[in-house]
């Protein structure tokens, strides 16, 4: 773990990136960029990428740390 308190481990970066990309899609549907049923693809992805993640993803050094 970093002195400022932010962990600098990238799979930590992964569940607000798909968070940002959902709504993303959500405001271009919004805007009439994307149609609703490119939305209704985009969002349940972005679930099983987020389920995906946690089950293959062991402790990183920074998590393991913190349990001491």
């Amino acid at each position: 773990m970093h002195d400022g308190g932010m962990c600098g481990c990238p799979h930590h970066k992964l569940v607000p990136l798909i968070i940002v990309i959902v709504g993303v899609a959500f405001l271009l549907q919004t805007l009439g960029v994307l149609t609703a049923a490119t939305v209704s693809m985009v969002w349940p992805i972005g679930l099983i990428m987020i389920g995906l993640m946690k089950l293959s993803s062991g402790m990183c050094g920074c998590c393991s740390m913190k349990k001491k």
